[in-house]
């Protein structure tokens, strides 16, 4: 590879709906803009690539990497992954509410890409379910006191809210639950309801949710952020699938992990999240947007998750390391200096302060939350925060 190895990156802002106009804003130190800034995208997505600021005419990361792949990446990453770079880091601010939705696994999406293009659906179709042919696992470490809704709840538990709500019509659904594979029919009911008695049951089950939340019991914040959904999305019967899922108020410093079929939503808060270089979305409720429910509840998986919090695998006052189940990706949260193996292509992202990354003679100081890419290469880079920094790259080889 010619050119230094730490690679200065200018990130792009998408403007979701759902997006705080002013939080990632203010991390940064910009003016906002008035339009929402939903996420930071830090990385070689080729529809926002970071740009890489000192290079002549600042090529987005994704052409910087596809001129030399092995060299940006190093012959092992490119081995396993081929010549992209493997996950994306966002910082991701919601003030709505996200879509209900799910992600598939790697055969799936393959299958799906394949069968979307040899069927000559466009790719900004808003029926298009598959974006690319890669899967979307993701991992979000909380910023902010972030709430979210991840997995199924055990099914006894969810019996138990729905007693809880008092709504007659409630009633059948809990039956249904304790039957075989209760959860992924009482799911698919719920999408099916026709307009007048979804309307009903969400109207219903909403004032439930208000009986639940006055009277703040043990199911009173389930309720609570269910009356968010379904003020953020009136009419969407994305509120009532939301009480089939866990839902969790992540503390800063705390994560989710959510693999293929995981069916997920995040509600507020700010998060500093990590996933597959991937785009493949299939959404189920609290959107206006296109719903596939074969597709979706082929893909989704129902099995209970009795715990929807990923912990780390090392924990200390001053580094914590994540691992996930997944070889695109591994995230660390430090607070010292930490050298950086070369074999891997990594993701550097400043928290609230100053970080320095040192190649040798090359020096760069990183102001709060923004990043740098650092190239494969012979030797370690260095870095040293000055608060906290998020480091990111592919799974160490086992």
């Amino acid at each position: 590879m010619n050119g230094p190895r730490i690679v200065e990156l200018d990130n792009p802002i998408r403007d979701y709906a759902w997006g705080s106009p002013t939080a990632i804003p203010e991390l940064l130190g910009i003016e906002p803009t008035g339009r929402p800034a939903a996420e930071l995208w830090i990385g070689a997505h080729p529809d926002s690539p970071s740009r890489c600021i000192a290079h002549t005419d600042q090529p987005g990361l994704d052409a910087l990497i596809t001129a030399d792949p092995v060299g940006l990446l190093g012959t092992e990453t490119v081995s396993r992954f081929g010549g992209r770079l493997p996950f994306l880091l966002k910082v991701l601010a919601a003030e709505r509410a996200l879509s209900v939705q799910v992600h598939p696994n790697r055969a799936q999406a393959e299958a799906g890409y394949a069968a979307e293009e040899a069927a000559g659906v466009s790719r900004d179709s808003p029926e298009r379910n598959y974006r690319d042919a890669n899967h979307k696992p993701e991992m979000a470490y909380a910023i902010t006191e972030f709430h979210a809704f991840c997995g199924f709840r055990p099914v006894h538990r969810t019996v138990e809210l729905f007693a809880a709500l008092e709504v007659p019509e409630l009633a059948g659904y809990a039956e249904q639950l304790v039957d075989g594979d209760g959860l992924r029919a009482v799911f698919t009911a719920l999408l099916r309801l026709p307009t007048e008695a979804r309307h009903r049951l969400i109207e219903q089950v909403l004032a439930g949710c208000r009986r639940l939340a006055d009277a703040a019991g043990q199911w009173s914040a389930e309720a609570e952020a269910s009356l968010l959904a379904g003020e953020d999305f009136p009419g969407d019967i994305g509120a009532v699938l939301v009480l089939l899922l866990n839902y969790v108020r992540l503390a800063p410093g705390e994560a989710i992990f959510l693999g293929a079929g995981n069916v997920h939503a995040y509600l507020r808060g700010i998060c500093v999240e990590l996933l597959a270089n991937s785009d493949n979305v299939l959404r189920c409720g609290l959107t206006p947007k296109h719903i596939d429910l074969a597709e979706l509840t082929r893909i989704a998986d129902f099995s209970p998750m009795p715990e929807p919090r990923h912990r780390p695998v090392h924990e200390s006052a001053d580094r914590v390391d994540f691992r996930p189940p997944v070889a695109d990706f591994e995230l660390s949260v430090c607070r010292s200096a930490a050298e950086l193996p070369a074999d891997r292509p990594w993701l550097v992202l400043a928290g609230e302060q100053l970080v320095t990354v040192t190649d040798r003679a090359d020096v760069l100081r990183l102001p709060p939350w923004r990043a740098a890419f650092i190239t494969a290469g012979t030797s370690s880079c260095r870095v040293e925060p000055t608060g906290r920094m998020f480091l990111a790259s592919v799974s160490a080889k086992p």
